[in-house]
């Protein structure tokens, strides 16, 4: 697996992030990576991306605020410098709920193939413009050649729009559902339940979405909300994944599922928290359903527990390029037990020649209040090839 274009991507970022964040650019060089840098120059390592946006093995989307993480995202998957790399959709959801965002990930799947951008209500903030003007959608077929798929927001946008409403997000979680089918032109047979109410439990659902197409759907501890139980009886006794322990959906929630579908929780052992519960999801595989993660050669993505708007942001990156789950970080400082162990069993070996190898790489979303520099760097390490018999020994563990 080859490292992605950092650099020319970074440089094509660095405005977004500033404008997203609403906030006036740094004069931290280490903060705006730049094309064209002389060798002569004092800070030309720093200041070309090293190591604060770049390291070997790690790319860093360094956004202060999920708006500006989500332009950053969009346009690394869809760079809108020719027709072939922009997006036919683009989707602008409401940031104020995260439950949104996360249900509309979704519209990333199959066909539509929509990043996601975020408004403020029904107010776009400079980035998501910015975006949206440089991303120039298309226009879908499957939704009457609209460009803009609005969800829950009336933000005034250039190009032709299709809206998608609900009375609350549980309501819009539906809506999506019954909107995605209806671009695909059939129901899917798999349906995946989070938490309504504790976001970090559910914000790994966002990146499967985006890969498989598989909707997401809101339920509270010890009850399946109507417009959720219409929306999997839609499915016809489908496949349903319920993302996290009985402490964030009990196993009287799963007995009313039942009677909806064939039901299977996913969720750590022992006391799970979010971290751990974001590693179960990304070893977890039954059938086609999962990503199956438990050998070296994977696109991995990073956030922050604290942030799960970010889910959503980052949601396209898990649907391209590397393809991968994503995974929780509850520190900016720390990598916590779980993941690193995670890491370690996925570390990539060689025995002669890294050339024939297979790699990992690591988005990381978010500045350093997510994720410190010395903690990239770990990760960096924890991701890079190494021989087979430091591996074993843990010689390169960091």
């Amino acid at each position: 697996m080859r490292l992605p274009r950092a650099i020319t991507v970074l440089a094509a970022l660095t405005a977004l992030l500033a404008a997203g964040c609403g906030r006036e650019p740094s004069t931290n060089t280490t903060a705006r990576p730049t094309i064209g840098v002389k060798g002569d120059e004092q800070s030309a390592a720093r200041d070309l991306g090293f190591p604060v946006f770049a390291t070997k093995n790690t790319t860093r989307i360094g956004g202060a605020d999920s708006v500006a993480n989500a332009a950053a995202a969009a346009r690394a998957v869809y760079t809108g410098a020719t027709r072939v790399t922009r997006p036919r959709a683009v989707v602008l959801a409401d940031r104020r709920d995260w439950r949104v965002g996360l249900a509309a990930s979704v519209l990333m799947g199959q066909p539509l193939r929509a990043p996601l951008l975020y408004t403020d209500g029904d107010d776009l903030p400079a980035g998501t413009k910015d975006a949206l003007g440089a991303l120039k959608p298309t226009g879908a077929r499957e939704i009457a050649g609209a460009q803009v798929i609005r969800v829950g927001t009336a933000a005034n946008v250039d190009g032709k729009t299709t809206d998608i409403r609900g009375g609350d997000p549980i309501a819009l979680a539906r809506s999506i559902d019954a909107f995605a089918s209806a671009a695909r032109k059939t129901t899917s047979d798999r349906v995946l339940i989070v938490s309504a109410d504790d976001a970090a439990y559910a914000m790994p659902a966002a990146a499967w979405a985006a890969k498989a197409g598989d909707p997401i759907l809101f339920a509270h501890r010890d009850a399946i909300p109507r417009e959720t139980r219409a929306a999997i009886a839609s499915h016809q006794q489908p496949k349903i994944y319920v993302l996290g322990p009985t402490s964030v959906i009990s196993d009287k929630a799963l007995d009313q599922l039942r009677r909806l579908g064939t039901v299977t929780r996913i969720a750590a052992k022992g006391e799970p928290d979010p971290v751990s519960n974001a590693v179960a999801f990304a070893r977890f595989l039954d059938g086609s359903f999962g990503w199956g993660i438990v050998d070296p050669g994977h696109g991995l993505v990073f956030a922050s527990d604290r942030t799960p708007t970010d889910a959503a942001a980052a949601a396209p990156l898990s649907a391209s390029g590397t393809y991968g789950p994503l995974l929780l970080v509850d520190s900016p400082d720390t990598l916590p037990k779980a993941l690193r162990g995670f890491l370690l069993d996925i570390q990539p070996g060689y025995t002669r020649d890294p050339v024939r190898g297979v790699y990992n790489h690591g988005w990381i979303v978010g500045d350093e209040r997510t994720m410190s520099i010395a903690t990239q760097s770990t990760l960096d390490a924890l991701l890079e090839i190494v021989p087979v018999n430091e591996r074993a020994s843990g010689a390169a563990t960091p």
